[in-house]
Parts: C-alpha cells; structure tokens; sequence
C-alpha cells in the first residue's frame, strides 16, 4: 500500500469523526452557559425588616418594692405581773377574730376575785341597812321625836354606805374584767407573721408585741417610682407582679401616695394582691404596669445589637444596602425597646441584629408573615 493510501480517510473514520464533532456540540454549549453570572442583586439574602414606628409599649413602667402587710395588728398583754401559762398558736397559723393565743395564770387573780365578791356583798348589805334607818325617820322633820342633826345623820349614812356598796362593785367588776383579760385573745382575722412569747414569760408592758397578724392574710406590694411616673398611675390600675420565687401574681392599685417624699423624690404605690401562700410579708417584688402605656418610637428587642460601641440598629437605605446606625434605648416592655436616640419615623430596619450583615451588604428586604418584598424607598 503505497504512502498516500495510508493518509487518505476512509468512509468509516470519516462517520466517527462526524459523531464526536456533533457529541461535542452540546458540551460546549452548557460550557458557555455555565459561565453566566449573577448579578448583585440576585446574590442578596432576604432579610426581614421592620418600620420604626411610634407604638404603645405595654408594661414598660416597672418599679420593685416591698411586701407588706395590708392592715397588721399588734397583740400585746392588758395585764401585767401574770406568767404564761399557755402559748395555743404559731407563727404561720390563721386565726379568728376572739380565739385565744395566749392563757395567763389565773391563780392570783381567782383569790383577788373572791375577796372582793365579798368585799362587795358586805358593803352592799351595809348600804341596804343603813338606807333601812333613814326610811324609818322619813316624815319626823320638825316633830321633836329626834333633833334634825339625827334624822341628817342617818340620811348621811346610807348614802354614804351606798357609795361605798358602789365603789366595792366597781372593783368587783375592775378584777373581773382584768381576769377575762387573762386570755389574750386575736383582736381581727387573719395570718400570724410573728410570734415572741414563750411559756413562763412575764407579762409586763412594753414596745415588742406578743403576735403580729396581717389581718385578713393580705399581702400587698409597697412600690415605689418616680414622681414622673407616679403621674402615670391610677388606682383600680392592673398591675404584674413577679415574686422572689420568679412566680406572678395579678394585682390591683388600691393607693397612690398623694406626695413626693422630698429627699428621695419618690412616690409611693401601693398594690393589692390576692392571699397566696407564697406572696410572704417581708420579700421583694417586682410591679410591671400593663395598661401604663406611653407611645413613643420602638423597634423589637430583637433589632438592637450591642457592641463594644454600644448599641445599634441595622438600617435599609434607598438602595437596599444596610448601614449600622448607634440608637440610645428607652422604656422595654411587650417585646419591644423604645428609641430615644436612632432613626427617624419610616425608617426600615433589620428585625434580626443577630443576622451576619456587614455595614454597605445589599439584601432583599421583606416583611409581614408571607415575606413579600418591600421598598426602602419612602
């Protein structure tokens, strides 16, 4: 075979040749399309967005107190120099208006009490017999029978044995009632706070109370805020309170103070809460006004971001672009944060601080549950 038949294609390379051109055909094609960019704004992340408007933030008015006892009532001895015989309630127990708490010995008085029934039984016969003498010279004046300084004698006598019958029942009923006084009894209804008498104590007079009670068991919050803020308090106002135990309890406001303590500048509120166990006089509370609204610009919570720089708000520009913005932050309360220094009215911010956004990024701001786009344009 001579060199140029060797050189020369044949029909059957020639169709092979043909096929991978054609099977090449497509592969270069999507190597072209593949090389298509995208455009900057298609590579923007959707971000979700808010507008800083001017809302009512519930429950940003707070204050801390403490609990306290609504009327408490202070149980003290009326009689003095007698032991305790007898100490019938704790401390944490509800007890009745009447009951007993304490029973002090009676042995003492119960001698003192029946010498003196006959101490006035005697001076009360004394006074019937002697007013029996002077009836018997009732109508003699002036007869003869007996001078008048004798008829003036025996009407002195009886009235004055009738002074001393008095005077004798008097102190009758003087030991009686100190020996009903010899069971201390509660003077109100309600929870025992303090107990500081034992058996064989003395009683005597003095400041330090036996039993302290909050009458009724209620408990209620004294709080105390600024004279700006008292003006935003009413009575019969629904209030939160969040107890040491990090539970809560609904209350009302039964008194705002009507003055301004002039050292402190604070007022006083005072809030009634329902009788719970664990709301306990002497603990701490915190008050959150709920309908103590004030409107003023606010963004949630969540927008604000918080740096070495202090904190911050991402803004959406004309462009899309976000630029970090410093805000100065208010009142807290239902979610959202009051701006008392930050973007004006419209502005659209970022709803996530948390979102890795860089100061100039482009995004596809959106809003609302359906996420449909919005404009920065206002």
């Amino acid at each position: 075979m001579t060199r140029s038949n060797l050189l020369a294609p044949t029909p059957k390379l020639a169709f092979v040749a043909l096929a991978i051109a054609l099977a090449a055909s497509p592969l270069a094609a999507c190597g072209r399309k593949a090389q298509v960019k995208e455009t900057e704004a298609q590579r923007a992340r959707a971000v979700r967005v808010v507008r800083v408007e001017s809302q009512a933030i519930n429950g940003a008015l707070a204050a801390t107190g403490a609990l306290q006892p609504r009327e408490e009532a202070a149980v003290l001895p009326e009689v003095t120099g007698y032991r305790v015989a007898k100490v019938l309630v704790d401390e944490g127990a509800y007890v009745h208006a009447g009951q007993t708490l304490v029973q002090l010995d009676g042995a003492l008085i119960s001698a003192q009490l029946e010498q003196q029934k006959a101490l006035a039984a005697q001076a009360a016969v004394q006074a019937e017999q002697a007013e029996a003498q002077a009836s018997r010279v009732n109508g003699l004046d002036g007869q003869g029978v007996l001078s008048q300084e004798a008829l003036d004698q025996r009407r002195f006598q009886a009235r004055a044995a009738r002074a001393t019958a008095n005077a004798q029942a008097a102190a009758l009923k003087d030991i009686q009632t100190r020996s009903a006084k010899l069971s201390v009894t509660a003077p109100v209804s309600g929870l025992v706070l303090e107990r500081n008498v034992r058996p064989g104590d003395l009683s005597a007079g003095g400041a330090t109370a036996w039993y302290r009670i909050a009458e009724g068991g209620q408990i209620e919050l004294k709080a105390e805020l600024s004279e700006e803020d008292v003006a935003r308090v009413r009575p019969g106002q629904h209030v939160t309170v969040i107890l040491p135990t990090g539970s809560s309890a609904e209350g009302t406001v039964r008194l705002v103070s009507p003055q301004v303590n002039t050292q402190t500048k604070l007022g006083t509120v005072r809030i009634s809460l329902p009788v719970r166990s664990d709301i306990r006089s002497g603990g701490f509370g915190r008050a959150l006004f709920q309908d103590a609204a004030g409107q003023s610009l606010a963004v949630p919570e969540t927008a604000v971001r918080y740096d070495a720089d202090g904190a911050s708000v991402m803004t959406v520009d004309a462009n899309n672009r976000v630029r970090r913005v410093v805000v100065q932050t208010g009142a807290r309360g239902g979610g959202l944060v009051a701006l008392t220094k930050g973007p004006p009215a419209g502005a659209l911010v970022v709803q996530n601080a948390a979102a890795f956004l860089l100061d100039g990024d482009l995004i596809r701001p959106v809003t609302g549950d359906a996420a449909q786009p919005v404009s920065a344009k206002r």
